[in-house]
């Protein structure tokens, strides 16, 4: 039976995060989940420049149905001058936050307690703040945005040098390179080449059939750059787990049908397509990837098919 794997952050969530500390109220006030009219209000007073950019065919993962990407410049805090920050809106809910220029400074200056390393960032998760010294960079994030990894995320819409880049991969199929059986000395190059970066994790045995793990941040999926946990048995790719948000389940359900035909199992849970190789996780928003046998063998062990 395939055992199923942890959140990558799951290290972070082992003390109950304290929902009343919020660092976006830096920003006159505003809070995660505002509107846009109610942060547009606060943020224009406090802003040398805006300017809104709306999308309504949306591939930021918390969208359903729009996103929007306001983008100012010099954002005066009580703490100190940011040059540019982008509020990122969900469905019209402010769900996202990212800060460049004097943010590492900004949000630390006057900060008593100790933050969490992951890598390179620093973590506040008190206060859902993710922070990254060398690129003075700052993400503050909605709680369901934590399970995407949206802290290695970079808008394309604020650049350092304040300019955009929004050139992005819109396929809807799974990407090619993820090959079920291949092993890890052939695969890891690819893994690398179209990822933002990898790191190679060594599993705690409670999965039998796997042994390493390469998280790939960045790889592009739907025409968003994502988190994928490529596990590795025997030296062997057998499993994949590509990170999703539930708000773009339609999406994703409409892409693996265009790219596998209809499901050939459906539950509250689960979506399965090609033989049991692929599948459309709905309580835990993933799409799953697995080795032939290994899919045989969970419909078998999990499903009782």
């Amino acid at each position: 039976m395939l055992v199923f794997k942890k959140f990558a952050i799951l290290l972070f969530l082992a003390t109950p995060i304290v929902l009343c500390a919020q660092s976006e109220i830096i920003f006159n006030g505003i809070l995660l989940e505002d509107s846009f009219e109610k942060v547009k209000q606060k943020i224009t007073e406090i802003s040398e420049t805006s300017d809104l950019i709306s999308i309504t065919n949306p591939t930021f993962p918390l969208a359903k149905v729009q996103e929007d990407h306001f983008v100012c410049t010099n954002v005066k805090t009580e703490n100190g001058l940011i040059e540019n920050v982008v509020f990122t809106f969900a469905d019209n809910k402010l769900a996202y936050i990212e800060a460049r220029g004097n943010s590492y400074k900004t949000f630390t200056s006057k900060r008593k307690d100790t933050a969490r390393t992951y890598m390179d960032y620093e973590i506040y998760l008190e206060d859902k703040l993710f922070l990254k010294k060398e690129n003075d960079i700052a993400w503050i994030m909605t709680e369901n945005a934590l399970h995407v990894n949206l802290f290695t995320w970079e808008n394309p819409y604020l650049k350092s040098d304040g300019t955009t880049n929004t050139d992005v991969n819109h396929s809807s199929k799974i990407p090619a390179f993820l090959k079920m059986g291949a092993s890890m000395n052939d695969l890891k190059p690819a893994l690398d080449s179209n990822s933002d970066f990898i790191r190679i994790e060594e599993l705690d045995g409670s999965d039998p059939s796997a042994q390493l793990q390469i998280n790939c941040f960045g790889v592009t999926y739907l025409g968003f750059p994502r988190k994928i946990e490529a596990r590795f048995g025997d030296n062997k790719l057998n499993v994949v787990w590509i990170l999703t948000a539930k708000e773009e389940e339609d999406r994703i359900r409409k892409a693996l049908i265009n790219q596998y035909g209809k499901p050939i199992f459906i539950n509250d849970d689960w979506e399965i397509f090609n033989n049991w190789q692929v599948a459309l996780r709905k309580d835990k928003p993933e799409v799953l990837l697995m080795e032939e046998k290994i899919g045989l063998d969970y419909k078998t062990s999990y499903f009782k098919q």
